[in-house]
């Protein structure tokens, strides 16, 4: 430890005027406590020094995947804590993006503070939406918030407070309507009117209405302001800013009608208490400092909200005690919030001109192959065409650390070759190869007298597994955690499909005789999904005629592939038409013979079924797995409690809309332990890449890496090209971060739909690039010669190009390319 460090504690613990003995006992204190945090210190990298040496003022800190960020910012917290004197009415505040990193974080400070023989107070963790909450609801007649009184939602393209907006402007709007009607060219004709009428009303303008109100309103700004920003903006034909001003002034003001609140609410309500000067001094004499975790995913609105609290409110005017630790590398969510790189790297560049940037560079992860692997695809896509507009990634290279690292277990060695490469023939191809991989690993690493299976156990509840008739203890500790990262569920799906059904897709492998449990994440998150399927059902049953009922219904049996994909607004704007056709009709293919049987079929239920069974039936109907059911179950006990007496399918769907839009409704087998439920060794984890951000696994394969993925391109659904090859929500969304980046003059029509396309094209390298850092052992990678075009239907399988990273990797790592 430096001395300036040791000088700076000292004063900080130590009172010189203390009188005798007590004086003296609590310099002894002090020089214990001030050993301990010496030994913390000393645990840590350098980069993790810095945070410890924090002596107040900002600090940015920008750190490389497993370089050991939230080690390091729970030993700066502990150790600013006992440097000054902290306690529950002068706190620091730790700020995380998830509930999970959040406890995650909470355990690790405590664990610091017991070191230092100090309590488990002066500190209080929470995500930024709990943060914001609990100062909105501290001052309800400043934040006008009240949650006795309002509902919080989070609105999707589909609910219900999108689609009364959508309809409110459309009455209110009939010419700017109809320009968006006739699109590029319109013949008139009828059928081919109600066709674009239906992709409005139900596709094109909630899309547009649920992004532009998101990225709008936590960026701070106001309808109004879009509406005046709309008349700067180049001429596109359709008044796109126009259009999503008024969109975003009815919702705004069905929210205050119907007391709803949402997440975005939340942030603006805090900032509105913070406005007031009393208020706001209030708050800042709990908080000595900030510290932000993941600060690449804040917003502009969220920023303001932690450096506001940072500020002592003695010094007003002195910088604010504010740690903002993140990877601009590892921003992938700026296609879902209007959070982007640009302001935490912003942020970073403001700091290294004052010489407060910390850079965590050294990262103990991975093996050295995987980093290489990891550094070499970030400097290829920075050099690339795509680099033109703006660099995806922060040139910052991940070091491995040093030999005398004070941290146990850095840079493991690699299993077999660190990092392996393939080209399988196809998908299924891929999955058996995964699967013969997950045995070798597991034989590997299992005693020779458990070689060759465990027969039907599994590893789970206390790894246990039976040979020959002995149950025995299966050492979990020697095997391997293991994950497979797909960017979309319905890849997680068909995999996991496939190792549980091997003979059935003519492959020679079975995971179940090594008691391998496969742990698909896509399918817990399904289970919370059980609520709003039901209800939209429900709806549908209720008023099988509406089309946009009829299109929800038809949309949830395609994803749960009951029915054939197809282009549903054809039939869904003539509702009567498709149900119960008449003999002089037009003859219905089979595709939608296949749909409408399904339909009638519910229907009939309806007519049969008593009220308390339809949700039963309708679980039962969507093939609900066990856990599924499980929650439907629960559902329909809840309806049925609040229902009594009055079990009406209007008072029904009442309660249903209820539990739907408050989100109060949990799925059965809720789990905050995500960390130790997805990582468990002896598993194989199926998780999307997004998911998998902030987890590692000591083995990662990461399969289906074709072009049209990643980077992939923007698309323009068919049913919505009669307006141009670009959507309205991106071009808005890309005009509206032109404005906020003081970008001026805005983008016109084409120059937006192109900066979109290069943001997600970024932010998927991104992605791969988190995913890549995964893995600490073993990385494994495919891109399959064939794959399907869509995955709603895997079996139809075509050419594919590969992800170009992958040629690009095989050329520098060629002795890793397997097959």
């Amino acid at each position: 430890m430096t001395d300036e460090f040791d000088s700076d504690f000292m004063r900080s613990t130590t009172n010189i005027d203390r009188p005798g003995n007590i004086s003296s006992g609590l310099d002894s204190v002090a020089v214990l406590r001030e050993q301990a945090c010496h030994q913390i210190r000393s645990s840590l990298r350098a980069g993790q020094q810095d945070m410890a040496d924090w002596k107040g003022g900002p600090l940015a800190v920008s750190a490389v995947p497993g370089a050991g960020k939230s080690t390091g910012m729970a030993a700066a917290s502990a150790i600013a804590i006992a440097r000054n004197g902290l306690h529950n009415r002068r706190q620091l505040i730790v700020v995380t993006f998830t509930r999970s990193a959040a406890a995650n974080i909470k355990a690790k400070i405590r664990e610091r503070l017991a070191e230092l023989s100090l309590s488990q107070g002066g500190f209080a963790v929470h995500t930024l939406h709990g943060l914001a909450l609990n100062i909105a609801m501290r001052h309800p007649d400043l934040s006008g918030l009240n949650l006795e009184n309002s509902t919080l939602v989070t609105p999707t393209q589909s609910h219900r407070l999108i689609r009364s907006c959508v309809e409110l402007w459309i009455a209110e709007n009939p010419r700017r309507y109809q320009v968006l009607l006739e699109g590029q060219q319109f013949d008139g004709e009828e059928t081919e009117r109600l066709r674009r009428q239906s992709v409005l009303r139900t596709e094109i303008l909630p899309q547009l209405a649920k992004t532009v109100i998101h990225e709008a309103k936590s960026s701070g700004l106001f309808p109004e302001q879009l509406l005046e920003m709309s008349t700067v903006a180049s001429g596109d034909g359709y008044e796109i800013l126009a259009v999503a001003g008024g969109l975003y002034q009815k919702y705004q003001a069905l929210l205050r009608s119907r007391e709803f609140i949402d997440y975005d609410e939340m942030i603006l309500a805090a900032l509105r208490v913070l406005d007031n000067p009393k208020a706001r001094a209030i708050e800042q004499k709990q908080v000595f400092a900030v510290f932000e975790d993941e600060a690449q995913d804040s917003t502009p609105l969220q920023t303001k909200l932690l450096e506001t609290l940072a500020i002592d409110p003695e010094h007003p005017n002195s910088p604010p005690n504010f740690i903002r630790v993140g990877d601009p590398n590892q921003a992938i969510n700026s296609t879902f919030t209007p959070a982007d790189p640009i302001y935490f790297n912003k942020f970073c560049d403001e700091c290294e001109i004052n010489k407060k940037l910390a850079t965590m560079d050294s990262a103990g992860r991975s093996t050295k192959v995987i980093i290489d692997a990891a550094n070499f695809m970030l400097q290829w896509v920075n050099g690339s065409e795509l680099a033109k507009i703006e660099k995806p990634f922060r040139d910052q290279t991940i070091k491995p650390v040093p030999s005398d690292d004070p941290q146990q277990n850095a840079n493991p060695a690699p299993l077999g070759r660190g990092l392996e490469l393939y080209t399988p023939r196809d998908i299924y191809q891929t999955v058996e190869l995964i699967g013969k991989r997950v045995i070798e690993l597991v034989e590997k690493f299992l005693p020779a007298d458990l070689e060759g299976g465990t027969n039907e156990n599994n590893l789970e509840g206390g790894g246990e597994a039976s040979d020959g008739g002995n149950r025995q203890k299966l050492p979990l500790e020697n095997l391997k955690s293991m994950a497979v990262l797909v960017r979309e569920n319905k890849q997680g799906k068909f995999i996991k499909e496939v190792l549980e059904n091997p003979q059935k897709n003519g492959l020679s492998f079975d995971l179940r005789k090594y008691g391998i449990k496969i742990e698909d994440v896509g399918e817990r998150d399904r289970h919370s999904q059980v609520p709003w399927e039901i209800l939209t059902l429900l709806q549908f049953l209720d008023r099988p005629h509406s089309p946009d009922y009829l299109k929800a219904a038809l949309k949830i049996l395609s994803d749960r592939q009951l029915i054939p994909k197809q282009d549903y607004n054809a039939f869904a704007t003539s509702p009567e038409q498709f149900l119960y056709p008449g003999p002089l009709d037009p003859q219905q293919s089979e595709p939608v013979r296949k749909c409408r049987y399904f339909c009638c079929g519910l229907l009939q239920a309806r007519l049969e079924l008593p009220p308390y069974q339809i949700i039963s039936f309708l679980a039962l109907a969507l093939q609900y797995d066990q856990t599924e059911l499980a929650t439907a179950d629960k559902l329909a006990e809840r309806v049925a409690i609040q229902t009594a007496g009055n079990n009406s399918m209007s008072n029904i769907l009442g309660v249903i809309s209820e539990i739907v839009s408050s989100e109060r409704f949990e799925p059965v087998d809720a789990d905050d332990k995500i960390e130790e439920r997805y990582t468990s060794k002896g598993q194989l984890t199926i998780i999307t890449m997004h998911k998998a951000k902030g987890l590692d696994w000591d083995c990662v394969f990461i399969p289906f890496l074709h072009e049209q993925t990643i980077p992939g391109n923007l698309r323009v659904l068919p049913q919505a090209r009669f307006l141009g090859d670009f959507t309205l929500s991106e071009v808005a969304r890309a005009q509206i971060r032109a404005s906020l980046h003081e970008k001026y003059p805005l983008p016109n029509l084409g120059e937006a739909w192109e900066q979109a396309d290069y943001l997600k094209k970024a932010e998927e390298f991104r992605l791969l690039y988190v995913a890549m850092t995964r893995a600490k052992s073993l990385l494994w990678m495919s891109a399959e010669k064939k794959g399907p075009f869509s995955w709603n239907k895997p079996e139809n399988l075509q050419e594919q190009k590969p992800c170009p990273v992958m040629p690009i990797l095989k050329q520098r790592f060629p002795e890793n390319a397997i097959l």
